[in-house]
């Protein structure tokens, strides 16, 4: 095996859950996120050989992950939803078991926040250490950890509103 598919195999195996829990936030879909972890590993793929080492690899592959994540949200945007998918989405769902149920909430929550936020406390979710969050979302730690406490907050509010209805 080559040393490219080795490298790119070790990547994957390491950064997989997290670009998939970075993608969910940003889509609050699962097939959405998967399309866009597999769009991601794709760039990764097409571009490891211009990894320069500059930052952590990890922090190049979460880069990568929340502009393919960014470029999909401006095309969502610009596409009419469609009230019939949201329905059969919404009676699907009833089947799902009650922890899946909480954590599905709370992704839908996080993708209410503002971008910079959803990156952050998806990093955090995913226990990525603090100075590679704060590498990634160009922040001081002293600064990212203000920040995470405000996210926190926020993100807590907007839970518990969405537990009331």
């Amino acid at each position: 095996m080559a040393k490219k598919e080795v490298l790119f195999g070790e990547i994957f195996k390491a950064n997989s859950k997290k670009i998939y829990h970075l993608c969910y936030g940003y889509t609050g879909d699962e097939a959405a996120a998967h399309d866009l972890m597999q769009e991601t590993f794709m760039k990764v793929w097409q571009n490891l050989e211009g990894f320069r080492n500059q930052a952590m690899i990890s922090t190049w592959v979460y880069r990568i992950a929340v502009n393919t994540c960014l470029s999909w949200l401006r095309v969502e945007k610009r596409q009419a939803k469609d009230p019939l998918t949201d329905y059969i989405i919404e009676n699907s769902r009833e089947e799902i078991s009650e922890k899946n149920d909480q954590v599905e909430k709370l992704y839908k929550c996080i993708a209410q926040l503002e971008e910079n936020e959803r990156l952050i406390i998806t990093m955090v979710l995913d226990e990525v250490p603090y100075p590679e969050i704060a590498e990634i979302s160009s922040v001081s730690e002293g600064n990212l950890r203000v920040k995470i406490h405000r996210i926190k907050h926020k993100l807590t509010e907007i839970y518990n509103r969405y537990e009331r209805f």
